[in-house]
């Protein structure tokens, strides 16, 4: 009886060796990433826009102006320290929130409140308010363990209706419509900011102060993780981002920033009204956000200057155009519209690409020097790396899995098979924490992990792929891998620099270290998949879990492929791999496991189940032999 064998059939462009370097016009032209040289601001252009940002609030400080004019850039000032927060949520990590001025407005109540009614000097006040909008921020953000998108918008807008409701209606703490007026100013070291143009100053070098953080955020582990949510909260989740803590951090923030914002516009006007801080105000950030470039903090300051001073500049208009003058807002609201609409990343977006266009863009990277990758060993205590145990999951009737075991020994290959439909990357799902086991145990190193989230596998060492490639598509190649190698538990040296020296080991491990800046949608598919199973390597797994790696791969791709899982191997690291291609199969795996509608059929080495009459029948839909 010859071995049963599957026809497969590859797709896809040519990957040349994975060793060996790629021949120029291999991938697409890549768009700048934040680590790449034309991705960077430049020196001279940092030195411009701080001059510049310098030189906008000395205007009024200098010259003599009306105090019209300083009240308008102060409600520049303060709002744009409110859509900070929005980039953050918004920009960075994805999440709708529509009640950025709700936290505005908890900020200047708590000033207002507490220097008025409490007594209390400014500082104290405002570090009241933050605290409180924060809570609130925290709280709002708790709720998207189970709600996003179109939901998630529906309980932000509900937060702020509830905070505009309060405002107007509990008389005795807020006074109601009637609003709060003879808040004071504080002096700062002794000198008093009672002075508009001083207080504006003073605003100005806070703003400043928190553009710089939130322009430096991306580069931070925290900053991965949210951009990692943004691209894809599954695969975030996979590979060691605590999506709900991310989620709730960057609520938190806003919130926080929001505040800042309410407070400062509270010192900077003395009055204050539940008409500041109303939904329309909330729409206004958002706007503003999303006018000047949601993920960027110049773009937010961009956005929320174009969004107060426009209508002024407009009003300003000779007469020659007084029928401009006449309709301003329609203009003015035409405009933002068709900004929206054709520059879908904002102004900023635009500076980033004439940036590009103006300035050669480094897509290679010096490879020298890249230590060789090492992987932490599974150990050698007693048992199997992984033992599925009566493992059931089932959707209402259906019975994807039906109490299916399988042990993983540690340092080999293992695979499951089967027809399509047989619960074979439903197994995959549970043991990797995207499903709870219906019935069952995932046990891991001897810990029952069945009840554990994806993260929590992830820190204890098991990493997965997907059959649909789930890379964080906006980021470099380098900043994917880096966030797998941020996991919990990684055995690897604290800091930035280990961080990135982790990287760029996988990568070169996998043949992509030249590629490392370019951004990973730009890259060919064969290349993506690399890059894939480099940000799991990164992360120093026990147990490789593979979902169809070799899905739209041609038998050249196929080859390199089997010579990368050979010197996995090699290194010691337990693979679990799906996959149709039979050749494929055979060739790597010590072991392999049959499944067929939810039920294990076979299992032994490969020999023994590619002539098991049950895995032919099961293929075929016939239990006669095959000569």
């Amino acid at each position: 009886m010859m071995p049963f064998r599957l026809p497969h059939v590859g797709t896809g462009a040519v990957l040349p060796d994975m060793a060996a370097p790629r021949p120029a016009g291999s991938f697409l032209p890549p768009r700048p990433s934040r680590n790449s040289q034309a991705g960077r601001i430049s020196i001279p252009a940092l030195v411009v826009l701080l001059a510049i940002a310098i030189a906008i609030p000395l205007i009024p400080y200098q010259m003599t102006v009306s105090n019209y004019v300083v009240l308008m850039f102060m409600q520049a000032v303060t709002y744009a320290i409110a859509v900070l927060g929005m980039v953050v949520v918004l920009g960075y990590t994805g999440q709708i929130n529509l009640a950025q001025a709700a936290f505005f407005g908890i900020g200047a109540y708590g000033v207002a409140l507490g220097m008025l009614s409490g007594g209390l000097n400014f500082w104290i006040s405002l570090a009241l308010g933050v605290a409180g909008a924060t809570a609130a921020g925290l709280a709002l953000g708790l709720t998207t363990i189970r709600l996003g998108g179109h939901y998630l918008a529906m309980i932000t807008i509900s937060f702020q209706q509830i905070f505009d409701l309060v405002l107007v209606n509990w008389v005795d703490v807020t006074h109601g419509p009637d609003g709060i007026a003879g808040i004071t100013r504080p002096s700062l070291f002794g000198i008093s900011l009672a002075d508009d143009k001083a207080y504006l100053l003073f605003c100005s070098v806070v703003l400043y102060v928190l553009v710089f953080a939130v322009w430096k955020l991306p580069d931070t582990r925290l900053g991965r993780a949210m951009r990692a949510v943004r691209e894809n909260q599954l695969a975030a989740e996979v590979v060691g981002v605590h999506t709900l803590r991310t989620k709730v951090t960057a609520f938190s923030l806003s919130a926080l920033l929001g505040a800042i914002g309410g407070g400062l516009y509270a010192g900077g006007f003395a009055y204050i009204s539940p008409d500041n801080f109303n939904f329309a105000r909330s729409i206004e950030f958002l706007t503003a956000t999303l006018l000047g470039g949601a993920q960027s903090p110049f773009g937010g300051v961009i956005g929320t200057v174009l969004i107060v001073q426009l209508p002024e500049w407009l009003k300003l208009l000779p007469e020659s155009l007084r029928f401009i003058k006449d309709v301003y807002l329609a203009v003015y609201g035409l405009g933002v519209i068709l900004i929206i609409i054709f520059l879908s990343e904002g102004i900023w977006g635009l500076v980033k690409t004439i940036r590009t266009r103006l300035f050669a863009e480094q897509t290679t990277t010096d490879t020298t020097g890249i230590p060789a990758l090492t992987l932490e060993s599974a150990g050698s205590h007693d048992g199997p790396l992984l033992r599925v145990d009566n493992l059931q999951k089932h959707f209402g009737g259906l019975k994807a899995v039906d109490g299916i075991g399988i042990d993983v020994e540690r340092g080999t290959v293992h695979a499951l098979i089967g027809p399509n439909g047989s619960g074979k990357t439903t197994s995959l799902n549970v043991m990797s924490g995207i499903y709870e086991p219906t019935g069952g145990k995932v046990i891991f190193e001897g810990e029952d992990v069945s009840r554990l989230r994806p993260h929590q596998r992830a820190s204890r060492g098991i990493g997965r792929t997907f059959q649909n490639i789930r890379l964080f598509a906006a980021l470099s190649a380098l900043e994917n891998v880096m966030i797998g190698a941020q996991r919990s538990n990684n055995p690897i040296a604290p800091g930035e620099g280990a961080l990135r020296e982790r990287a760029m080991s996988a990568l070169q491990f996998v043949g992509l270290a030249d590629r490392a800046h370019v951004i990973v949608r730009n890259l060919p598919y064969g290349h993506q998949r690399l890059v894939e199973i480099a940000r799991v390597l990164a992360g120093n797994p026990k147990l490789l879990l593979l979902d169809e790696p070799a899905a739209g791969l041609n038998q050249t791709e196929k080859m390199a492929f089997v010579e990368l899982l050979k010197r996995l191997r090699g290194h010691g690291l337990t693979i679990f791999l799906i996959d149709h291609d039979m050749g494929l199969v055979e060739k790597i795996s010590d072991r392999i496991t049959v499944l067929n509608f939810g039920r294990k059929i076979a299992e032994g080495t490969p020999a023994e189940v590619l002539r098991n009459p049950d895995v032919i029948a099961a293929y075929l839909g016939t239990a006669g032999k095959v000569n």
